[in-house]
């Protein structure tokens, strides 16, 4: 139907062009003249009348099947086969909604592509990304409030009630979780056993002590080809994703009082922030820390590799672990003054579209967060479900015994933090990202670069 179309309207242009082309010249003067405006017009009739019935065609199919997009940057690969299995039996059980599921990136690539979506009134139906930018679409009004669908909802009851802070701003609903996780070391136990350690580390200093153990020249070539741990470099949110926990663990706040705003933020002066970021350096010059290539500290390959004998992931990896067929284990983070990890996990966002298109996006929130949805993820992924009946589940609770280490997970998500939601953390990101970069290549000390963080802040928030 789209050929005939072009065709008549190349036709039409070209008739056009003939038309006033030759209109001047003697050859089409008197009947000749008025025979061609006819075929012309004729010609304008017929386009018009097909493209009017491919219209009626089109908005006939668009009742009788809804297409929607969804935006995502699930990783690694294998974990993005999980997802467009589940989105095929979607599909497949609701022949009235078809979704696309279409990866764009890693969050801190998306972030432009959004924005740019929602300026041009061109955005996605559906959008995966971390509670972080809750706030900030909320703000420029762009997604749609879940609270009267969730409330009509049996789903809601199914999620677990102590994700709901991440979900909301001031007071509204803005979310449905799609999945939820935290920080933990994952290890090579066999790298422990060959280096002598037999007990895991508890502390900070512990950690550093094995870490420098686990350093090694394997080979004897003079060289060191195993360290002890792998710290992500990079502004990017996934380094200060899993640095956060280090910063509460040592007494540090990343906000003061009940500040729900970015000029609450307070990198100068914070202790536990400071000492934080001491740690990492010492790791760095002690020579048993390596850093990742820049931005891409989420990657396992080093630690799968032997390359380096611990990592600070989430249970996201626990798929890629498995299939890779080598030995690993996970211990909490080490503490300071207190247990602390960083709540992860994303959210399913719905923009504003028409309300045939967001009551079909929201089904497919509402399967997303179901029973059956989160359990498949689940043993697919190594995501912890957000769904109660899921983590309860006989399949899944199989799944805890055949794999351990997310016993690990499930344990430690009790001492989680979540990120703030407000607008403008994602400033607050890159500038705290800026900081620890700065760190761990040397540049400066802990003190002056939150120090020289804080006067960012203050320039663009006060």
């Amino acid at each position: 139907m789209m050929i005939s179309i072009k065709t008549l309207l190349n036709l039409f242009y070209q008739r056009c062009w003939q038309f006033f082309f030759f209109s001047g010249s003697s050859r089409v003067r008197g009947k000749n003249w008025r025979f061609r405006l006819k075929r012309l017009l004729l010609v304008l009739l017929a386009v018009t009348m097909i493209m009017g019935g491919c219209q009626i065609i089109q908005r006939g199919r668009g009742e009788q099947v809804i297409h929607l997009t969804l935006w995502h940057g699930v990783n690694p690969p294998p974990n993005r086969d999980v997802l467009q299995k589940l989105v095929d039996k979607f599909n497949q059980t609701h022949p009235k909604i078809q979704l696309e599921a279409l990866y764009v990136g890693q969050q801190d690539q998306q972030m432009p592509k959004i924005l740019a979506a929602v300026v041009g009134n061109a955005p996605p139906d559906i959008l995966w990304y971390n509670p972080a930018m809750t706030g900030q679409l909320a703000e420029i009004n762009a997604l749609m409030p879940l609270d009267k669908m969730l409330e009509n909802s049996p789903i809601k009851d199914e999620i677990d009630p102590s994700l709901f802070p991440s979900l909301e701003y001031q007071g509204k609903i803005w979310a449905v979780p799609f999945a939820t996780n935290n920080v933990g070391v994952f290890y090579r136990p066999s790298l422990f056993k060959a280096a002598g350690i037999t007990k895991l580390p508890r502390t900070w200093e512990e950690l550093r002590q094995v870490a420098k153990q686990l350093t090694r020249d394997t080979d004897g070539d003079g060289r060191i080809d195993q360290h002890g741990m792998l710290l992500p470099l990079g502004k990017g949110e996934f380094t200060v994703f899993t640095w956060l926990p280090f910063m509460w663990s040592g007494g540090g706040e990343l906000v003061s009082g009940d500040s729900q705003n970015a000029a609450g933020v307070t990198l100068q002066d914070n202790s536990g922030a400071i000492a934080a970021l001491q740690l990492w350096r010492d790791l760095i010059t002690d020579g048993s820390a390596v850093l990742s290539a820049p931005e891409r500290g989420y990657e396992t390959n080093d630690l799968l590799a032997g390359k380096v004998a611990m990592q600070l992931t989430g249970p996201w990896t626990l798929g890629e672990f498995q299939a890779s067929g080598i030995d690993f284990d996970v211990f909490p983070i080490p503490v300071q003054q207190l247990p602390a990890t960083v709540i992860g996990g994303e959210n399913l966002f719905m923009f504003k579209t028409t309300p045939a298109k967001e009551k079909a996006a929201f089904t497919f929130l509402e399967y997303a967060a179901s029973e059956e949805f989160q359990t498949e993820l689940a043993l697919g992924t190594g995501y912890l479900p957000i769904n109660l009946k899921s983590r309860q589940s006989a399949k899944y609770q199989e799944f805890v015994q055949q794999l351990p280490q997310i016993k690990i997970f499930l344990e430690q998500a009790k001492y989680g933090r979540s990120r703030p939601t407000f607008p403008g953390y994602n400033r607050i990101s890159v500038i705290l990202g800026g900081a620890i970069e700065t760190v761990l290549l040397g540049k400066s000390s802990p003190a002056d670069a939150l120090k020289a963080g804080q006067q960012r802040l203050d320039l663009i928030f006060k």
